[in-house]
Order: C-alpha cells, then sequence, then structure tokens
C-alpha cells in the first residue's frame, strides 16, 4: 500500500476524498494536519563548526567595519 500526503486546493475536493472512503477505495489516516516549519536554528545547527562560526563571525566584523570606513 501506498501512503500520499496531499494538499486540498478547493473545499470540493474534500468531499470527493470522503466519498472515495466511503466506496473503500482509500482510507483517510488524519484530517486538517498542519505541517511544521523547522525553526531556522534548529534546521541549519551543527552545519558549521565552533572554530567555523568564530571566523565567520571575524570576516563578518571586519567587512562590517570596512563598509563603515567608505
Amino acid at each position: 500500500m501506498d501512503t500520499m500526503l496531499i494538499q486540498l486546493t478547493n473545499q470540493k475536493a474534500a468531499g470527493l476524498i470522503h466519498e472515495l472512503e466511503e466506496l473503500q477505495l482509500i482510507k483517510v489516516l488524519q484530517e486538517n494536519v498542519e505541517t511544521v516549519k523547522p525553526k531556522l536554528s534548529d534546521k541549519y545547527k551543527g552545519i558549521l563548526s565552533k572554530d567555523e562560526g568564530q571566523k565567520l563571525n571575524e570576516h563578518i566584523k571586519k567587512m562590517r567595519s570596512e563598509w563603515n570606513s567608505i
């Protein structure tokens, strides 16, 4: 059996989905499932090592000071 996640773009589709379920062609597992977006801090956590992060911060500070001196 295959499982699919679909997003209804028209409310009429919900009626069709329920009709398919009544015909025992499909089974609705969950309704009104909210997609959860991960926080950016969680998404990119651990991408840079601590040393790389410190070097990046130093580089950004240097670039900002150069920009401000123009």
